[in-house]
């Protein structure tokens, strides 16, 4: 006979994915919206070059910032001023044109955050 355990809590389920950590729900049925907590890593930023899939031309990706989605537009649009190149906000990375990560460290460090250089 099997009976399931009424009284445990739900530590690992594949049935419906990953699930939101202030509601405990599903989260493609999260009631929090955009209250809902950004999942954080360690809270070090990272800072590293790729050239993959761009046709040769090198990219600064900044991954890991612990900082809302808001914050981090407007954190993209000072390092594209500060660089004078572009880049985008995609998939919660910020991605600078070009070799900038030297630049993009010293205005992170400026505005407080723990920042890593990664790669080679």
């Amino acid at each position: 006979m099997n009976k399931k355990n009424t009284t445990s809590n739900l530590v690992f389920s594949t049935d419906g994915g990953r699930l939101c950590p202030q509601c405990q729900r599903k989260l493609t049925h999260c009631v929090c919206g955009k209250a809902a907590p950004k999942l954080e890593g360690d809270g070090i930023a990272r800072i590293r070059r790729e050239t993959k899939g761009r046709g040769g031309k090198a990219v600064t990706v900044i991954e890991g910032l612990p900082v809302s989605a808001d914050i981090l537009k407007d954190t993209a649009k000072r390092l594209k001023q500060r660089c004078g190149v572009g880049g985008a906000v995609k998939d919660g990375n910020i991605e600078i044109q070009g070799d900038q990560r030297t630049v993009c460290k010293e205005v992170l460090e400026k505005l407080g955050h723990t920042v890593k250089l990664s790669g080679g």
